[in-house]
């Protein structure tokens, strides 16, 4: 079945003069992401779960055949009496945040495994039966050893993946395993695939985004292995019933969703298991095993499937970065030759002429236009110039000091679907000034056939008000038109380069065409030029002073009250102050006031800091700051963010001593992470001052999220946030 749309996010094509009924579009997919699947109520049957008071230890509920697998007496007795003293000594020095194996225990007629986990007061334990094979320990470390080996020795991640799901298929033994990569747009791709022969392949196939609910992908973070051993499976319910809104979110035995094992049943699959990719913490793709007769995967082959997706993981990271450095490499190399034309004596307008061949290939773009004032210049496939300049136009409006960049303009700019085939992508950017000149990049319509399994535009459907998933997984095809190829994230920063070398470039010839025309004419205006210097300088030397009268006066206040509470409030202060402070000084030392390096402005507040809060905290800071490129706005921002995290690591963490603080910046496309770590206290209980109350209003500005995770021990904090405006999403 073929199909034919405009985009990849748009609903299906519809003949000409046809009107979409609402009624067509099928059920509310967002149901789905609503579905409460981490309080099911019950458990899946090839197991037995524990519920037991952490103070006294005894069985308060279950699930599961516990009376068959473990004793028929249960409810009441202590974990001892059910699973021996052995299990419940390693209970006791046990992490309260992570699951830990506990077994083996000995049922009514088998040996099972056992783990169990902390849970709000109450010990969750968990029993299989254990597996018949992968028993010997030192096979199966042996296996993941050559596994990793053979991971390492990919030469590219087409071969890494391939290799993947071979050694995947031959640690569980089902019959099909697939690496499945989610997309920009949280609609997956299969990449790799192993399976028998008897069954149909689904390599290259997509999935839409609706396969996979939301909060079924946060599951999988947090759940690295999921097993269903049998679709057809009834459900074991807690006991007592007053149970049933217990959060099953970290027991792997947790009952699955009916709309997913429904949609299991639809692809004639009878057991399945899924085993996370997480790289950076970020969910990057799953491995999907799918099984014509039911199986099951014992706690120990779970435990090598983390580890191995844990291995996968770190290849995968390794080669996306070696593939960007190396498109970093020829990106630089093309930069010089461009980089050569522009200092050149020549004028600026006749310089971008000349190298205009140059900028085009060196982001490979199909065509590249220039304009200033009303002069345009173009070369390679560009649509007309009366476009080009309605284009131009329409940059000028959304541009700024980054470039703009799409991969489907006719999505931001309708009138260029008339010309898609030679502008579906654009990469503009703005060079102000008296006549601003404006630079485009553009790269031609990439029709591109997508294979789904299914039509992805019935998803599901709804039947007596009951949602199901849908019933066919056939291939099918559509063409997609008005996208490009993406700029990526190294282009794009090449652009911004490119752009700043010739602002320098003209300020240059702009100074030095002043001084020909000073020493020509009047002496009196080089004066000038020593006063507006001057002016400049006293304008930045006054701004300091104002600061640092500010400071002083903060630390008069503290030392003339006596209060220890207000003293330290006002070192706070005195700490937030020069955070600002220091991007001043920053901007007055380099050319461009509009972006600034955020390495090394938090290299410096970190000295700053270090200095302000005393000589026994001079060791106790680890930094590691990725070179990252950010607007100045932002920088303030986060620079007040990383002041308050130290200021409660100082006050919360370690009580006001001094102790370790680890801080890290890293990028990850066209975000960046900035993590500071402590090893004090751990998180405390929620606090509302001003302090949590400017840091909130310093996050939503940025438009980031912050994260408060378990640093064992302490606690670790993670800004998220995009490195600048990212490009709006487009809705279906």
């Amino acid at each position: 079945m073929t199909q034919l749309r405009d985009a990849r996010t748009a609903e299906p094509a519809l003949h000409p003069g046809q009107d979409a009924d609402p009624s067509d579009l099928g059920p509310d997919l967002t149901v789905c992401d609503r579905e409460p699947i981490h309080i099911p109520g019950a458990i899946q049957p090839h197991g037995i779960l524990l519920i037991a008071d952490v103070r006294d230890l005894r069985v308060i509920g279950g699930a599961g055949d516990i009376e068959g697998l473990l004793a028929a007496e249960w409810s009441g007795r202590t974990l001892s009496e059910l699973l021996g003293e052995p299990c419940v000594a390693r209970l006791h020095d046990a992490p309260h945040d992570e699951t830990i194996v506990i077994g083996p225990v000995t049922g009514l007629d088998a040996t099972m495994d056992a783990t169990a986990r902390l849970q709000d007061g109450q010990w969750l334990i968990q029993i299989e039966p254990q597996a018949s094979i992968w028993t010997d320990t030192a096979s199966l470390l042996g296996w993941l050893d050559r596994a990793g080996g053979t991971l390492e020795r990919a030469a590219d991640l087409k071969a890494l993946c391939e290799r993947a799901a071979i050694s995947f298929r031959e640690l569980t033994g089902f019959d099909r395993v697939m690496i499945y990569r989610f997309l920009d747009d949280d609609a997956g791709v299969v990449i790799a695939e192993s399976r028998v022969p008897e069954l149909g392949s689904f390599l290259h196939h997509h999935f839409p985004a609706s396969d996979i609910p939301k909060q079924a992908r946060a599951l999988y973070i947090r759940n690295r292995v999921r097993v269903i051993p049998n679709v057809d499976y009834t459900p074991q319910p807690l006991r007592p019933a007053d149970l049933s809104r217990l959060d099953l979110s970290d027991i792997d035995l947790r009952s699955v969703s009916p709309i997913h094992l429904q949609y299991l049943r639809n692809m004639d699959v009878a057991a399945s298991a899924s085993v996370s990719i997480v790289k950076d913490g970020i969910l990057w793709g799953l491995v999907a095993c799918h099984n014509r007769s039911p199986r099951t995967l014992a706690f120990g082959q779970r435990a090598a499937c983390q580890a191995l997706a844990g291995s996968l993981a770190r290849q995968v990271r390794a080669r996306e970065v070696a593939e960007d450095y190396r498109e970093r490499l020829l990106l630089r190399s093309a930069e010089d030759v461009v980089s050569g034309k522009v200092l050149g004596e020549a004028p600026l307008a006749d310089i971008l002429i000349e190298a205009s061949e140059d900028l085009r290939r060196m982001l490979g773009a199909d065509g590249f236009a220039i304009l200033q004032s009303k002069e345009l210049h173009h070369t390679g496939r560009c649509a007309d110039e009366i476009d080009l300049r309605e284009i131009a136009a329409w940059v000028r409006t959304v541009g700024g000091a980054q470039a703009f960049q799409t991969h489907s303009l006719s999505k931001r700019f309708p009138p260029a679907a008339a010309y898609r085939s030679l502008a579906s992508g654009l990469l503009g950017v703005v060079l102000s000034g008296e006549e601003p000149i404006i630079l485009m990049w553009f790269r031609a319509e990439q029709i591109e056939i997508v294979n789904w399994a299914g039509n992805p535009h019935k998803a599901a459907n709804a039947s007596g008000g009951i949602l199901s998933p849908r019933a066919s997984f056939e291939a099918w095809t559509e063409e997609v038109r008005g996208h490009a190829r993406p700029w990526s994230l190294p282009e794009i920063e090449a652009a911004q380069r490119i752009v700043r070398e010739l602002y320098e470039a003209r300020q240059t010839r702009r100074i030095r065409d002043l001084n020909r025309e000073l020493a020509a004419t009047v002496a009196d205006k080089e004066s000038l030029l020593v006063q507006k210097d001057y002016l400049i300088k006293e304008v930045n030397h006054r701004v300091q002073n104002s600061l640092q009268l500010v400071s002083a006066f903060l630390a008069l206040q503290a030392r003339a009250e006596g209060n220890e509470g207000l003293s330290e409030s006002l070192a706070e202060a005195q700490r937030r102050l020069a955070a600002v402070a220091l991007v001043h000084r920053r901007l007055y030392s380099d050319d461009n006031v509009e972006m600034i390096d955020l390495a090394r402005y938090l290299d410096d507040l970190v000295s700053e800091m270090k200095s302000s809060m005393g000589p026994d905290w001079a060791e106790q800071f680890s930094t590691d700051f990725a070179p990252i490129l950010i607007p100045t706005d932002s920088a303030v921002n986060i620079g007040l963010i990383l002041t308050e995290l130290v200021i409660n690591a100082n006050k919360y963490a370690y009580a006001g001593a001094a102790g370790p603080i680890v801080i890290s910046l890293e990028q990850h496309r066209a975000r960046f992470r900035l993590i500071v770590a402590d090893e004090g206290q751990g998180k405390t209980d929620s606090r509302s001052g001003f302090g949590t109350r400017m840091l909130n209003a310093m996050v939503d500005r940025l438009g980031g999220t912050i994260e408060n995770t378990n640093n064992r021990p302490g606690l670790r904090v993670i800004l998220t946030a995009p490195i600048g405006a990212p490009e709006p999403m487009s809705m279906p």
